[in-house]
């Protein structure tokens, strides 16, 4: 399945922003799990900025852990205990499980794979070891997959459009309206975190958000900082680049052990793709309104706070979903979160971001606070989403990562 508002057109430029990702943190520190990561992050971008790719990230990234885990056990397994030999090469192992996710859930890669793979494992004496992971890795990817194969992602695009017997609404698809009821990888259900409904639109609230972002979404506003208008660019773009790269640099930063990491990726791999379930459960359940279409329709809100402006457009294009809770801060609430339960929340060595949509921008940071709050600002600045919802879809993300951190791959006693 593929993630349909990634158009052909944009391969390209996907795949150049894979590379640059990547290139932000080098190899210095690297091990099998972050070196990986890395070489997955392109692969997986290039073919979807959206669910899918945070899905395939968190198999991956599962079969990763569950090979080192069960070479040296120090955490609980995920779902199964996988008796493996001691003596086996942990680089081979987690190797051959992400070359064989990458490769099932890719074959249009698997040749860019296979050799990426053919590659590493010759850095790896030939042996019992290099073996047995071999052996080992090429089990559990298949292990990890078929635990996946009927989890909901491949189910039909069945969206009923709301309208009337003869009514013209637009005629573009949505993005991924079953995504809500994929099976998540930590939560116990997609509606767990369900936030309750959006603001009243006959509020003082709804006005005071319509208003502002109104104000200073709209794409030639002049009330948006040059500031504001950059940091509203740079969070245009969407999807595990955007703080993968970071994990890896802190990461690195700290020194983790190869277990450590295999933890940290699979973790924050689990917790942002069910952030990404969760999210479309509650914006296909409540299908509140973009900023675009409620501006445009200022007059039937039955709020005398909200005037229309019928030629209204945002900075940023309206993504083809519902705009309640906010994606992009969910994802970074349960990013954060969970790299947080790692490093720390205080100051930390500086990480930075780079994206595609704001070329030669970016961005540093020394606080994880920091990183989770901009993409907030950026969806108001860029007129995507409201002040709520970013705030809801923020506390979202923390709750999902707090739920999987407490409950899934904990250190053994």
């Amino acid at each position: 399945m593929r993630d349909i508002h990634v158009k052909a057109s944009r391969g390209k430029l996907l795949l150049i922003a894979g590379f640059a990702l990547a290139a932000m943190v080098g190899p210095a520190g690297a091990d099998v799990i972050t070196e990986w990561n890395q070489k997955a992050v392109p692969i997986v971008t290039k073919h979807s900025l959206g669910a899918p790719g945070y899905r395939d990230l968190a198999i991956m990234h599962l079969a990763m852990y569950q090979c080192v885990n069960s070479i040296e056990p120090r955490y609980e397994p995920y779902k199964t205990k996988l008796d493996a030999p001691a003596t086996a090469s942990k680089e081979a192992a987690a190797a051959v499980s992400a070359a064989v996710v990458l490769s099932k859930l890719h074959p249009e890669d698997q040749a860019k794979v296979d050799t990426e793979l053919k590659q590493y494992l010759a850095q790896i004496p030939d042996g019992p070891a290099k073996d047995e992971g071999i052996a080992l890795g090429q089990k559990v990817a298949e292990g990890v997959l078929t635990m996946r194969a009927n989890d909901g992602s491949s189910a039909p695009d069945s969206y009923r459009p709301r309208t009337t017997a003869g009514r013209y609404i637009a005629t573009a698809p949505v993005v991924v309206p079953m995504w809500g009821k994929v099976t998540p990888f930590a939560l116990k259900s997609a509606s767990q975190f369900r936030p309750g409904p959006p603001i009243n639109l006959k509020s003082r609230e709804w006005a005071e958000n319509y208003n502002e972002i109104k104000e200073i979404g709209a794409k030639n506003s002049t009330k948006r900082s040059a500031a504001q208008t950059e940091t509203g660019r740079l969070w245009l773009y969407t999807g595990p680049g955007t703080f993968m790269p970071l994990a890896v640099r802190l990461s690195q930063a700290k020194g983790l052990s190869v277990n450590e990491n295999a933890r940290l990726f699979a973790l924050l791999s689990m917790a942002t793709a069910d952030a990404m379930v969760a999210v479309f459960d509650a914006k296909y359940h409540y299908e509140f309104w973009r900023p675009i279409t409620a501006i445009r329709n200022g007059d039937i809100d039955g709020n005398p706070q909200t005037e229309r402006d019928a030629s209204w457009d945002s900075l940023g294009p309206a993504p083809m979903h519902p705009e309640y809770p906010c994606a992009h801060c969910i994802v970074a609430g349960a990013a954060g979160t969970v790299m947080q339960s790692f490093f720390g929340t205080g100051t930390l060595p500086e990480f930075s971001l780079t994206t595609p949509t704001a070329p030669g921008v970016t961005h540093r940071w020394t606080r994880l606070e920091d990183y989770i709050e901009e993409p907030s600002n950026a969806r108001i600045w860029s007129g995507i989403h409201y002040r709520f919802s970013t705030k809801v879809g923020t506390e979202m993300g923390r709750k999902v990562a707090g739920y999987t951190v407490q409950n899934h791959l904990q250190p053994l006693k």
